[in-house]
């Protein structure tokens, strides 16, 4: 399917990367790239069946019902294409400067198969900038048509209100001389913090209290210097919501690969290796923030030195009919068991139900002696207290008394990390605390809002 992608190029040439045939991930990508070549457009990338349908649409996409962009469909393009930005050499086949201006997901609103044939595709795109649904109509070989279906999204954006790769940061010209994006001066009303322009700024993630993407990108600039050291050189996972609390959300434990972010390749269960990621700076974490993450997972052990975990974690989960009281009293009774252990803890609140109790762990042993270890912990705490706590995981076993969480101290299993926000129903924030403070505060007091106003 990539041959005739293939013979276009000539890889000693241009850095456009190999066509080869990729296997699918769970969810359908797409990818939206502004081409500067002998004619301007841009080139629609939809991910189907391990390859990316691609089409040359001229004038871009418009939100408005009213305005059919003609689509050209072109040659199938690899998966690795919908991140490719660069220049390709004049005298290449689509010699000129390639920028990534918007990449994400969609759903399949019809049986692609089918709607190839037929000449209809109908989608519902998940970008950072090109949102809603979507359909592209044949009406001469191959030549289509782009328009927007209506929906909220209708003429809610306009695609010249861009001019940076959504990659970068980079302008056409800055891609054109092949500059590395300049580190400017935070600038709250352009949306940028740490040299990462935050598109869509204005967008609004909570609606009471009204807290937009800017507002989480500057809490998260402000707390680096705390958060930083407590998950630096930690694999990461994220949760994202691009449209909002109430939109949909998803657990990114797979990240994709950027400037900012260190990479590990890991095998996974079946021996197969896997990319993870880790946060090196704070323009690691601001640019996740600008990817719609905002809710930050860390592992239990540093890429350093990945099969001896460093950190054991207690998530006290009570009865939604507890009493906080009685979940704080839980907190002392963890404490009083691991100080007969030997084991120094700190705490954290979790921004959800509960909160986090931390165990280093300075001992090199493996994940299984580490697990089994938590398990014995929590048991210990059910035995001593039955009728208060449970180290069983099951729903039922849960009723009025409180689950000690060990299950999180496994190999790949993550934490939410301190001083990230939670995406609950209030903006709140999982933050390390006293032991002496526990009586005077819940695991819900702190959130964002409380931290941008000082």
């Amino acid at each position: 399917m990539l041959d005739k992608y293939n013979k276009k190029r000539d890889f000693n040439k241009t850095k456009e990367p190999v066509g080869k045939k990729e296997k699918s991930s769970n969810r359908l990508r797409y990818s939206l790239q502004h081409h500067l070549a002998r004619k301007d457009h841009y080139d629609l990338r939809l991910e189907w069946k391990g390859i990316m349908l691609s089409f040359a649409v001229p004038k871009g996409p418009s939100f408005n019902p009213k305005d059919k962009r003609l689509a050209v469909k072109v040659e199938d393009h690899p998966l690795s294409y919908r991140n490719f930005e660069g220049t390709i050499p004049k005298g290449e086949y689509g010699g000129g400067k390639v920028m990534l201006f918007d990449k994400g997901y969609y759903d399949a609103l019809n049986d692609f198969n089918q709607g190839l044939k037929k000449g209809v595709l109908k989608f519902d795109i998940k970008g950072e900038r090109i949102k809603g649904k979507w359909s592209l109509v044949r009406f001469k070989e191959d030549n289509w048509l782009l328009i927007k279906e209506e929906d909220k999204y209708v003429n809610s954006d306009n695609i010249n209100n861009y001019n940076t790769s959504i990659k970068t940061g980079r302008t056409m010209e800055e891609i054109t001389l092949n500059k590395k994006k300049t580190k400017p001066r935070t600038s709250i009303k352009e949306g940028i913090v740490t040299g990462i322009k935050i598109t869509n700024p204005d967008k609004v993630i909570f609606k009471n209290p009204k807290v937009t993407k800017l507002d989480i990108a500057m809490y998260y600039h402000k707390v680096a210097k705390k958060m930083l050291p407590l998950i630096k050189n930690r694999l990461i996972s994220t949760i994202r919501m691009p449209d909002g609390y109430g939109g949909e959300k998803f657990f990114k434990k797979h990240l994709e690969e950027n400037p900012y972010l260190g990479k590990v390749n890991i095998p996974n269960e079946s021996g197969k290796k896997e990319n993870y990621y880790y946060i090196k700076d704070e323009q690691g974490l601001i640019y996740e923030v600008q990817m719609n993450s905002f809710e930050f997972h860390i592992w239990g052990s540093k890429i350093m030195d990945i099969n001896h975990p460093d950190m054991m974690v207690f998530d006290l989960d009570p009865d939604e009919n507890l009493s906080l009281k009685k979940v704080q009293d839980g907190v002392k009774d963890l404490k009083k068991t691991l100080d007969e252990f030997d084991l120094k803890a700190s705490i954290k609140t979790s921004g959800g139900k509960g909160y986090h109790i931390i165990v280093p762990i300075t001992q090199k042993i493996t994940w299984k002696k580490f697990r089994s270890i938590a398990k014995n912990i929590a048991e210990v705490m059910e035995v001593r207290y039955p009728d208060k706590y449970t180290a069983n995981m099951r729903m039922k076993e849960r009723e009025g008394k409180i689950f000690i969480d060990w299950v999180r101290n496994t190999k790949s299993a993550t934490s939410v990390a301190p001083y990230s926000l939670r995406l609950k129903d209030k903006p709140t924030l999982s933050i390390p605390i006293s032991w002496n403070k526990l009586d005077e505060i819940s695991p819900k007091t702190f959130t964002i809002k409380d931290y941008l106003k000082d």
